[in-house]
């Protein structure tokens, strides 16, 4: 049976509970709303809060109850009480863990919408089809969410696939679920674009930031941008219109690039590639400070070429291998079609 005391260790009450005074007190104020973001941010995470505080103390009560019902069922020597129990305990399990992962995603970033790139590696046309793949799994898995999906730069690939893609999923902790799923991922497979028939390794790259809102300053010089227009093209070659309408933003200290060419409007697109340079350009700000404070923390890789952190076998046998976890699943379409919460939730919780 779960003891109380280890669903304490989870969960910080004292914490969780002074802060949410602290909350109140700050709600309370006057002049709240002269800073409407700010208040937001303030409900959203009071009602953040008094959701742990609810669960946890369900959970504790069903830990009881279900402790007083061994107690007679032990003592009656009836087995269909211990079955209940049983089921009791099997369903208190599933919630401790997910509670667990609540408590988990209280990270700074957690609780913002996710930007996700997905890149093609070396490899050509096998790699850009495996980049498509990625993008299928994610939208599946985004749906499986409830989560919402809108693509804001598109490449396609030359014969299939896709060079790369970025888009934005927008819920409840999106990043704090996604941003697991930084790095490289590995396909094994034989080539449906290579005639001879041999097995062929594919790489494609994810990234994901988080969607930074305006209360978080970042000072961008107009002299560091370069900003590029051209025609935006959508999968098949075709043209999206005949105009310029697609943006290009270059940050020239740092090369980070960001562009958007889904929407009609010249304005709207550039709007969204800043929107995206400058959660790229925070994201390379905090992984800076981050990496003063600790050198690759548990011995982790670099997110480079080469370090993948998933594998995804189709020959000579079906596998998807987490190498963070060691967690497999060998129902290989099932994970393509975006069962990724076991994989996810492994990370997590790891």
């Amino acid at each position: 049976m779960p003891e109380p005391t280890s669903l304490r260790s989870i969960f910080d009450l004292p914490v969780k509970q002074k802060r949410l005074r602290e909350l109140e007190l700050i709600i309370s104020r006057e002049d709240l709303w002269e800073d409407a973001d700010k208040a937001t941010i303030l409900f959203k995470e009071r009602t953040y809060i008094l959701n742990l505080l609810e669960t946890w103390e369900g959970i504790y009560k069903e830990i009881e109850d279900a402790e007083v019902l061994l107690e007679l069922a032990i003592e009656e020597s009836d087995k269909e009480s211990e079955n209940e129990v049983a089921t009791l305990l099997f369903n208190i399990e599933k919630k401790i863990k997910k509670f667990s992962i609540q408590v988990t995603l209280d990270g700074e970033d957690d609780a913002r919408d996710a930007l996700v790139s997905i890149n093609a590696g070396a490899g050509g046309t096998d790699s850009q089809d495996w980049a498509e793949m990625l993008f299928r799994m994610y939208t599946r898995w985004v749906d499986k969410k409830g989560y919402k999906l809108q693509i804001i730069d598109y490449q396609p690939g030359e014969e299939a696939g896709i060079k790369g893609v970025t888009f934005r999923v927008s819920g409840v902790n999106c990043y704090g679920y996604m941003k697991v799923e930084s790095g490289v991922h590995r396909l094994v497979r034989i080539s449906p674009y290579n005639a001879s028939g041999k097995r062929h390794t594919s790489f494609a790259s994810v990234f994901v930031y988080p969607e930074i809102k305006d209360e978080i300053k970042i000072d961008i010089e107009e002299t560091d941008l370069r900003i590029d227009v051209y025609r935006a093209s959508g999968a098949g070659g075709q043209h999206v219109n005949k105009t310029s309408s697609a943006v290009r933003i270059t940050h020239l200290p740092t090369g980070v690039v960001a562009q958007c060419q889904q929407e009609s409007s010249q304005y709207r697109n550039k709007e969204i590639a800043f929107k995206v340079l400058k959660s790229r350009l925070y994201q390379l700000e905090k992984d800076s400070r981050d990496k003063k404070m600790q050198t690759l923390h548990d011995g982790k890789d670099d997110i480079a070429w080469g370090s993948q952190i998933r594998s995804y076998v189709l020959h000579p046998y079906q596998l998807v291998k987490d190498h963070r976890t060691d967690f497999e699943m060998g129902d290989v379409d099932r994970v393509l079609d975006g069962d990724l919460d076991p994989f996810i939730e492994g990370v997590l919780l790891s």
